[in-house]
C-alpha cells in the first residue's frame, strides 16, 4: 500500500493496496546488532551482517528484526533501530503493523468456522452476503481465500483513493469497504485464475460475521488470539500505535527517512491488513496456523490445495498459493506462511508444515515490486538464507 501523493509533502506513489498490505547513515550501534534470546552470537554473526547490509542499502529499512524458533528455543537477530530519534534497537515485543499477513488471520477464522460446521468452503457470497452485487453471488469462500474470486480490488477505487488522499486519518466503515467497487463487474470468471485482491479478505470476514452473528474482532479473539496465547495482538480502527512500537518509515533517498507509522487509519484495511502485533506474537501465530493447531487434519488438507500464485510481496523461493497461506519452496526446503507490506512495514511469517520451526522477519519500511524491485530481490535472497538456517540440522 504505497501512500497517495497528496498525503505528505514529499512525492509518493499512488495508492496500491494490492501491492500490499534508509540511507547507509542510519544504522544501529554495534552492540544493538544482535538479539538476546537463546542463540549464540557468534553463530548469528553472518545472519546479522546480512541484516546490516539491508539497513545500509539504498531505500533500506532503519530497522529489521528476525525471530527464529526451533525446538530448543528462540534466536533473535536484528540490525538498525526501532526509532531513529531515540536510537532504540528493535525488540521482539515491539508493536508493528503486520500488513497483509493479517489475511492469514482471516483465513484462520474462516477455516476454524469450517471445522465447526458454521461455514463451508463451498459457501457462496450469494448465500451468506446476498446484499452484495448479484454478479458476485457465485463466488465461493474457497475462491476468496485462495484469491481466485475475480472480485475487483476496492483499494483501486478512485473514490476510495480520493478520500484517503484528502484525509489519511479518515475513519472508514470497515464493513462497507466493498461498496467502493459494488458497481464493478468481476475481473474474470471465479476460479479461472489467480489474482491477489484486498477485497477477498474483507468478504471473508463479512461471511464469518454473517454465519455466526458475531463481530469479526470477537471471532479473532475466540478462534485465534486465545487458543494461541496472543497477548499483544489487536485489530484497531484508528491510526495510533500502542507503545512500544517499531516506527515505520518512508525511505526515499536522498531525502531523510520520514516516519509514517501513524499516517493511515487501520479502518481502511480492516481484515485485509489492519492488525497490529509483535514479532513474539507472530511467532506464536504462524507456528500454530501453519502447523494446523487451529483446524482438523481434513480442513488442513483443504487449506493446502496449492495453485499457482505468489504472495504480495513475493516470499522466498518459489511461491504457491493455498487458502490464506502460501508455500515457499526454497533451495533448503519448504516453509508455509504469508508476507505483507504497508506504509512503513514489510513482513514475512513462515513455519515448517508441522509448526515446529518458524521465522518472522520484519522491516521498518515498505518494500515491494512496484516501489523497490531491486531491494525486494535482495530481501528475498536474505529471507531464503534465513529459512536455510532455520531448516538446517
Amino acid at each position: 500500500m504505497p501512500l497517495p501523493r497528496r498525503i505528505r509533502p514529499r512525492p509518493f506513489l499512488g495508492v496500491l493496496l494490492a501491492a500490499a498490505c534508509l540511507t547507509g547513515a542510519v544504522s544501529a550501534p554495534a552492540d544493538a546488532g544482535s538479539g538476546p534470546a537463546t542463540g549464540a552470537p557468534d553463530h548469528d554473526r553472518g545472519l546479522r551482517r546480512q541484516l546490516e547490509e539491508l539497513v545500509r542499502s539504498p531505500g533500506g529499512p532503519p530497522g529489521v528484526i528476525a525471530v527464529l524458533r526451533r525446538e530448543g528455543g528462540s534466536r533473535v537477530v536484528r540490525a538498525g533501530v526501532a526509532d531513529i530519534v531515540s536510537g532504540r534497537p528493535v525488540a521482539p515485543d515491539d508493536h508493528m503493523r503486520i500488513a497483509s499477513t493479517a489475511k492469514a488471520f482471516s483465513g484462520a477464522v474462516a477455516l476454524g468456522l469450517v471445522d465447526r460446521g458454521a461455514l463451508s468452503l463451498d459457501d457462496t457470497i450469494g448465500r451468506r452476503l446476498p446484499s452484495l452485487p448479484r454478479k458476485w453471488h457465485a463466488v465461493t469462500l474457497r475462491q476468496l481465500l485462495n484469491h481466485t474470486s475475480g472480485l475487483p480490488d476496492y483499494t483501486k477505487s478512485p473514490e476510495f483513493i480520493e478520500i484517503l488522499t484528502t484525509d489519511p486519518h479518515h475513519h472508514f466503515d470497515s464493513r462497507r469497504l466493498l461498496d467502493y467497487v459494488a458497481g464493478d463487474p468481476l475481473l474474470f470468471r471465479p476460479g479461472s485464475r489467480y489474482q491477489y485482491s484486498n477485497s477477498d479478505n474483507i468478504a471473508v470476514a463479512l461471511m464469518a460475521e454473517a454465519a455466526t452473528g458475531k463481530r469479526y474482532e470477537q471471532l479473532l479473539r475466540g478462534l485465534v488470539y486465545r487458543p494461541l496465547g496472543l497477548r499483544d495482538t489487536s485489530l484497531p480502527q484508528g491510526y495510533e500505535m500502542p507503545e512500544p512500537y517499531m516506527h515505520g518509515y518512508d525511505v526515499q533517498p536522498p531525502k531523510a527517512p520520514e516516519d509514517v507509522s501513524e499516517v493511515l487509519s487501520a479502518s481502511g484495511v480492516w481484515a485485509s491488513g489492519g492488525i497490529v502485533s509483535t514479532p513474539a506474537d507472530m511467532t506464536r501465530f504462524i507456528r500454530g496456523y501453519a502447523g494446523g493447531a487451529l483446524i482438523s487434519p481434513a480442513t488442513l488438507r483443504e487449506q493446502r490445495r496449492w495453485i499457482d500464485g505468489a504472495s504480495e510481496p513475493a516470499g522466498p523461493g518459489r511461491n504457491k498459493a493455498g487458502a490464506a497461506i502460501f508455500r515457499y519452496s526454497t533451495r533448503c526446503g519448504v516453509v508455509l506462511g504469508h508476507t505483507g507490506n504497508f506504509p512503513g512495514y514489510t513482513q514475512l511469517i513462515a513455519a515448517t508444515p508441522d509448526g515446529r520451526r518458524s521465522l518472522t522477519f520484519s522491516l521498518t519500511t515498505q518494500v515491494n515490486e512496484a516501489t523497490k524491485p531491486e531491494l525486494l530481490k535482495k530481501l528475498r535472497a536474505v529471507e531464503e538464507n534465513f529459512v536455510c538456517d532455520l531448516l538446517k540440522n
